[in-house]
């Protein structure tokens, strides 16, 4: 017997933190929610945390999702950029993970190949995808989108993971 599991995705960012959350049944996915979690970009980096954090725990709180996947950071040129990413990247983790959720990592490439079928492709194609799997899906901005992009290559890939999680405890 199935049951529905519901997923929240999150991609992680300093400034806005996108996160959306599906439910999935067997090959089934549905809509239920999205949006952004912002910081104050006056506030100091602690103060900008602890605002993701807070953000994201209320909404970990009120959708009580089962599990949780989030983007992996990808380098760029700037180190000092790629380390704050880095930070909140941790707040995107420890939130679900404090919650209890099994926090999956997917590389932005498996995430966009999951939901366009190839590993490289614009936002356009991201979103237009999202509207065919699930017509129902509201999303404002690329960041929520993406979350919802996640959110969907770990339904994907979930079983797959589980039950290499399951053989390795076995």
């Amino acid at each position: 017997m199935q049951t529905t599991i519901r997923i929240i995705g999150i991609d992680p960012g300093l400034r806005r933190t996108g996160w959306g959350i599906i439910e999935t049944l067997g090959n089934s996915l549905r809509f239920v929610a999205s949006g952004t979690v912002t910081s104050d970009g006056d506030m100091d980096l602690a103060s900008r945390l602890c605002q993701l954090h807070d953000g994201l725990a209320e909404v970990v709180h009120s959708y009580q999702p089962h599990e949780a996947a989030v983007e992996q950071t990808f380098v760029n040129k700037d180190a000092t950029a790629t380390l704050k990413l880095g930070q909140a990247r941790g707040i995107a983790m420890l939130v679900p993970a404090r919650a209890g959720l099994r926090v999956a990592e997917y590389a932005p490439n498996a995430v966009k190949k999951a939901v366009i079928g190839v590993g490289h492709g614009e936002k356009q194609q991201i979103h237009m995808m999202l509207k065919v799997l699930m017509p129902k899906a509201e999303f404002k901005g690329n960041d929520a989108a993406d979350a919802l992009a996640i959110a969907i290559c770990h339904a994907h890939n979930r079983l797959s993971a589980t039950s290499r999680l399951a053989a390795l405890m076995g």
